[in-house]
């Protein structure tokens, strides 16, 4: 039986719907006392006495470690838990050297703006007169970047910003890199995939015009607890770094509960039974949560959740009479406007908010104290990121409450069912590839157009698969050879986008008022703000009359409509090349090269229960992707052998290729956003059934190339996640898919274990 000695808890449980049973398990992560130590000697004394006067008596060991070891001149990561203290960490040698030397300079890069407002806020706080720090970021004023460039000592500021206004004219910026003694890279665990690869080679760029101007700045790293920081702070980088992984900063006790919630009465398709969605159920506990006066943090997994989550919790508060508290709920995510975003932020800190609904945004070091509880609203993709949601509750010491809400999806309901999944697993190592050309060849064009590249750059940039990039460019004619190096060829300065958006955001438009409502990621634009889209902002619905892509615009007006939309999708892959492979007992695995082609072609209209309406056509560009992939084949006797015939085939593989797509998370980096998949009974190139997954980002973000290795473990996994789901013939706790283009069908959860058990039987032991 499970004890529920959490008041909140407790409340939790008995303000369930009748005869549910949604609480799994509960997990008590002790606490531990402070252990304290002494101040370095080469911090100055005003800086120990405004820090006392914050209230930091004496800082924690690993603070010191980690400080000594950067004042050395060591580049280090700090991985430890959320709430441990890896600000002190790096603010003790950015803050005493400028402090010592009014000249030096130091820069402070995070992945979000919240985080660079929010540690501006909290340097601001210290009142030191020695410190000019700012932020430099897409909302800062062109006036106020020059008096940043010209006085700042410290420069708080990100990737992008870094990528798009220093770089690139860092010649007006020659003083400050001259000067520039410290690199702080913040929630660098956030550096994975496309993004992290881009990040990598940015910081490349840093270090190449810093030893241009006579610097050679020191990095400082603050990670969560993560496998291998040393290592992956390192391919970050480009440079060695050691790790400081003891956290002993004091914590409360932290009461984890994995709810998975109950079935309802409703029928999905094929006759599948309908879990209550994460979000629904989310929005009721942080109902109850207000109502019990605890400051909650909701975590869901898109905007559009966070908008239906805040408006669902209001909802619940104002059906339970507690209307007093309607306005104390509120939804958080990108895509706000700037203000919009600070005076949320201001308001869940200052207490004014009693909820918030959130996307990943606030899980980025953004202090925000006093939490009681945080509820998880879906696996959000990496144990890292779980760790980090789950670290906002408590802060301070503070014991408190996590509750991690299963959707009904293969890899939440797994997790829920396996707790040592969560809680006796290691955090995973951050995946990144600076080699790859695709994120490589733009990044060396952008080198190469701030200062030509000679040949000990080429050995920065990774050697031979850096020089292999450059030949190709130069046969291309975006780069030119001479005996002093390569040199970038066009007036006009390289357009990369190091998100791997795609291309410029979309901006949202209300046609009626030419309000600019939000920005929408040009990558997802196509399946997100089609016409006929229901789109929602701040608790408003509106529907997309037209979207530009070619002027990266959507024009929506105000609409309260009772269906809600999603779009429908065709994908098709070619195999470009087979990096590796091996065949065995009429199985094969291969890994490699592939071209996917995908095309939204229409959306359907459902009821808010989740029944179809109809479905409207659309004529949408094809969009193309060359990536890495996974796959596997079945000849035609082990698929007779196992019971599939060739009216099996197509649903059992498809719901095999869900599942798998499903789990890939639990031993990958990713997300299954991040990663896509085709399955077909007779595929052209293997001309076999097959199944793929790859990376949905150009030339692979190294989540396929992990899934290979591991694949023995990852499919044992995701047999295990469909043997065990309750339902009878496919639900989405199993096979369904959230993304699926083809409106799950068809699926056969019969056929999808026979198929994985060909494939486990042949290469079990990879």
């Amino acid at each position: 039986m499970i004890e529920l000695d959490h008041p909140l808890l407790s409340r939790l449980v008995l303000g369930q719907p009748p005869d549910s049973t949604s609480l799994c398990h509960v997990e008590r992560v002790p606490g531990q006392g402070a252990l304290s130590d002494d101040w370095p000697s080469w911090v100055p004394a005003e800086l120990v006495a405004v820090l006392g006067a914050a209230g930091v008596d004496a800082p924690w060991p690993h603070q010191v470690e980690t400080a000594e070891r950067a004042w050395a001149g060591e580049s280090v990561v700090i991985a430890t838990g959320t709430a441990s203290g890896k600000s002190l960490a790096y603010q003790l040698p950015m803050l005493s050297c400028v402090l010592a030397e009014d000249r030096a300079r130091t820069l402070y890069l995070s992945p979000t703006k919240a985080l660079a407002a929010d540690q501006l806020r909290s340097l601001n706080s210290l009142g030191l007169p020695g410190v000019r720090a700012a932020t430099l970021d897409g909302d800062t004023p062109i006036d106020a970047r020059d008096w940043v460039r010209q006085h700042a000592n410290v420069v708080l500021s990100n990737p992008d910003m870094l990528h798009r206004a220093v770089l690139p004219q860092h010649s007006r910026w020659a003083s400050f890199l001259r000067r520039l003694r410290f690199v702080v890279v913040d929630e660098c665990h956030h550096y994975r995939g496309t993004f992290g690869s881009h990040v990598a080679l940015v910081l490349r760029r840093l270090r190449r015009l810093c030893a241009v101007y006579g610097s050679a700045p020191t990095f400082l790293l603050a990670s969560a607890t993560s496998r291998s920081p040393g290592e992956s702070a390192a391919r970050l980088i480009g440079a060695p770094v050691s790790a400081v992984t003891q956290d002993l900063a004091p914590r409360g006790e932290r009461t984890f509960a994995l709810w998975e919630p109950a079935l309802t009465p409703l029928r999905g398709e094929n006759a599948a039974p309908v879990r209550r969605a994460a979000g629904a159920e989310a929005a009721r506990l942080l109902a109850d949560l207000v109502i019990a006066g605890a400051r909650t943090l909701v975590f869901v997994r898109s905007r559009r959740g966070a908008e239906l989550t805040a408006l669902a919790a209001k909802r619940h508060l104002a059906e339970a009479g507690a209307t007093e508290l309607v306005d104390k709920v509120a939804a958080y995510r990108a895509g706000f406007l700037a203000e919009e975003r600070r005076a949320i932020e201001q308001d869940l800190t200052s207490g004014r908010l009693l909820g918030v609904a959130s996307t990943n945004a606030l899980e980025l070091g953004v202090d925000i104290t006093g939490l009681d509880a945080v509820i998880l609203a879906g696996y959000p993709g990496t144990m890292a990121s779980l760790w980090q949601q789950a670290g906002r509750a408590g802060r301070r010491g503070q014991d408190a409450l996590v509750v991690f809400v299963a959707r009904d999806d293969p890899l939440d309901t797994y997790l829920v069912h396996h707790p040592e999944a969560v809680f006796g697993t290691a955090v995973e190592a951050t995946v990144t590839d600076p080699t790859n050309p695709y994120m490589l060849g733009p990044q060396l064009c952008c080198a190469a157009a701030e200062r030509p590249l000679s040949a000990v750059d080429v050995e920065l940039f990774g050697g031979a698969p850096a020089l292999a990039v450059l030949e190709e460019l130069v046969q291309r004619g975006l780069l030119r050879r001479r005996p002093t190096g390569w040199y970038w060829t066009d007036r006009s300065w390289p357009q990369v986008d190091i998100r791997g958006s795609g291309g410029r955001p979309v901006t949202v438009v209300e046609s009626g008022s030419g309000a600019l409502l939000g920005t929408v990621d040009a990558a997802t634009a196509p399946s997100t703000v089609y016409p006929g889209a229901v789109y929602l902002h701040q608790g408003q619905s509106f529907v997309v009359d037209e979207l530009d892509l070619d002027n990266a615009s959507a024009l929506v007006h105000p609409e309260d409509p009772d269906w809600t939309t999603n779009a429908r999708e065709i994908t098709d892959i070619v195999v470009l090349e087979v990096l590796s492979g091996r065949s065995q007992d009429g199985v094969g695995v291969h890994f490699g090269d592939v071209e996917v082609s995908n095309q939204v072609i229409g959306y359907q209209r459902r009821t808010l229960s989740g029944q179809i309406l109809d479905e409207i056509p659309l004529d949408m560009p094809v969009n193309r992707l060359v990536t890495k992939a996974v796959w596997y084949t079945l000849d035609e006797p082990s698929c007779l052998a196992a019971g599939l015939d060739n009216a099996d085939l197509p649903g059992s593989l498809h719901a095999a290729e869900h599942a798998a797509i499903g789990l890939l998370p639990l031993f990958a980096t990713c997300d299954r956003w991040d990663i896509g998949g085709v399955s077909t009974a007779l595929h052209a190139d293997t001309g076999l059934p097959t199944v793929f997954v790859y990376d949905g980002h150009p030339g692979g973000a190294g989540f396929a190339a992990h899934g290979h290795s591991v694949l023995s473990q990852w499919l044992a996994a995701t047999r295990e996640a469909v043997a065990a789901c309750e339902c009878t013939s496919g639900c989405p706790s199993c096979v369904q898919s959230p993304k699926c283009g083809n409106g799950n069908n068809p699926l056969d959860k019969k056929g999808a274990l026979a198929v994985l058990d060909l494939v486990l039987d042949a290469f079990g032991e990879l």
